[in-house]
């Protein structure tokens, strides 16, 4: 089956969102807000806060909220000397790890200034992370300034185009272009002349950071990478995609301007959409979005996964559901952990879940099936730009991965923490709340002298008491020898409740 991708940009004055479609299937949504601009590749002029030798790491002030945060391991000083450096976000082109680095608190001491890139953006309670290996993208390259490194990405498979790649970009920096490159997926048949106006353009930008990084003051920043329109069109303008929809003028005219002076022999077409309904209403977008910010996510069988996301982890449980299929158990059971590796590997990259992530596919008792299962798996999740580890099946039947995480996921950048429950994801029964109202007012009675007490709850909670704890409110009545009486609330919510002594 040909895949054929298309990129629809939705853009407002505060808010751009672009959405990603596979053969018609929404995979993937970005959005960029002028409220909370993502900072991932933007470059800072940084000064150091704090050094934890305990910790090997360092804070530093880049004049956000609050402070970011630098590893000894995503510093390129610390790896000077052994030859080896960490993939520097280059399309999967890894480069080995050195086995020992320079201890922190002999390469940065507190109020220096340093030169440093922000690789993740604050999520939750942590600030952003930073690197001192400093990565520069381009359509075609990855500029790594200061190394001495030419890769091409792994995704690249023909050895032929790989040893021409490796070959040209060698040739091209010259002693005036020094620096590691590594050849991006989007250059599997670039021309000469399109690699070396990459080169060149990524010189003019190392170049003016240069000269930023002189004049400007510390905790500001000194390089932004592309807005949101414009860099999809750089990292995913290529490939399959055929078409781009935008739905602004002035976004259509910067797409067309940048398509033309960065990939202009590629046939990407880019249209302007004028259309009276929404373009994300019109291609089912805004359905699918929603349906993402869902806990379930249904299986075209019946079965259905149930999605939970917490700070450490992300869980994911396999259900037949309605599914009876199959001529026996272990076949439904297969089938239907085979339909759910696809749309796992869907639902990971349309809701950017990262980190852990366990999955708890239906027990499966032949060990062929787990195996069939697990390539499935990886197979699937081949086409997602993040990069994803997958171990074996465990003892306990559990799947095992990771997900590189970036930025923020789509329920926390659209969503917040309910103020119920306070996320939770549950509340106090009613007959729960009754018997802490009715402890409380023990507790009450007991510290003040009081000539009433007044109870003020909701609808539910009073309905409750009136129905089923009459007998125990007399009670405590004639026990405390004051009278008790219950108001409604109907601003409050099941579990909020207050005891007035009057």
């Amino acid at each position: 089956m040909i895949m054929t991708e298309e990129i629809l940009i939705n853009v407002t004055p505060e808010e751009t969102r672009v959405a990603l479609l596979e053969n018609g299937v929404l995979q993937e949504v970005l959005i960029e807000r002028a409220t909370h601009l993502g900072i991932v590749g933007s470059l800072y002029k940084g000064r150091v806060l704090r050094v934890l030798p305990g910790m090997q790491a360092a804070f530093i002030d880049i004049g956000l909220e609050r402070s970011a945060f630098l590893h000894v391991s995503d510093m390129r000083e610390a790896r000077l000397g052994t030859g080896e450096f960490p993939d520097p976000e280059a399309d999967g082109e890894s480069l080995p790890v050195a086995g020992r680095l320079e201890k922190i608190e002999l390469l940065l001491q507190e109020g220096g200034e340093i030169l440093v890139q922000v690789i993740k953006d604050a999520l939750g309670s942590k600030g952003a992370r930073l690197s001192t290996q400093i990565s520069i993208p381009s359509r075609f390259l990855v500029f790594l300034p200061g190394l001495d490194h030419v890769g091409v990405s792994a995704r690249i498979e023909d050895e032929a185009e790989r040893r021409r790649l490796r070959g040209l970009v060698r040739d091209l920096r010259a002693a005036d272009l020094p620096g590691g490159y590594i050849v991006r997926t989007a250059g599997d048949g670039a021309s000469p002349e399109a690699v070396a106006r990459d080169m060149q353009m990524l010189h003019r930008i190392w170049r003016a950071i240069g000269q930023r990084m002189a004049d400007t003051a510390p905790g500001c920043r000194i390089h932004d990478d592309l807005p949101l329109a414009l860099r999809t069109l750089r990292d995913l303008g290529g490939g399959q995609v055929e078409r781009v929809r935008v739905d602004a003028q002035e976004t259509y005219e910067q797409a067309l301007k940048f398509a033309e002076t960065f990939f202009p022999d590629h046939a990407v077409e880019i249209q302007l959409y004028r259309g009276e309904r929404p373009i994300f209403d019109l291609f089912g977008v805004e359905d699918e979005i929603q349906r993402a910010l869902e806990r379930k996510a249904p299986l075209k069988s019946g079965g259905y996964l149930v999605i939970d996301q917490t700070e450490s982890m992300t869980t994911i449980d396999v259900n037949t559901g309605g599914y009876v299929g199959y001529r026996n158990l272990e076949e439904t059971i297969f089938r239907t952990n085979l339909e759910a590796t696809q749309a796992i590997a869907r639902q990971l990259r349309l809701r950017n879940l990262g980190g852990i992530i366990i999955i708890d596919f239906i027990d499966m008792e032949d060990p062929a099936h787990r195996i069939q299962v697990v390539r499935a798996l990886e197979k699937s999740l081949e086409r997602d730009p993040a990069r994803t580890k997958i171990s074996g099946v465990s003892p306990l039947g559990l799947v095992e991965m990771t997900r590189k995480r970036i930025r923020e996921s789509l329920g926390h950048i659209l969503c917040d923490p309910c103020p119920t429950c306070n996320g939770r994801g549950y509340v106090k029964s009613v007959e729960t709340v009754c018997f802490e109202i009715l402890r409380e007012i023990l507790r009450a009675a007991r510290q003040f002298d009081t000539r009433e007490l007044l109870v003020l709850a909701s609808d539910a909670v009073v309905d409750r008491l009136l129905e089923d704890k009459t007998a125990h409110l007399a009670e405590l009545e004639q026990h405390l020898g004051r009278p008790i009486r219950l108001q409604r609330q109907s601003v409050y919510h099941n579990e909020q409740f207050d005891v007035v002594m009057l």
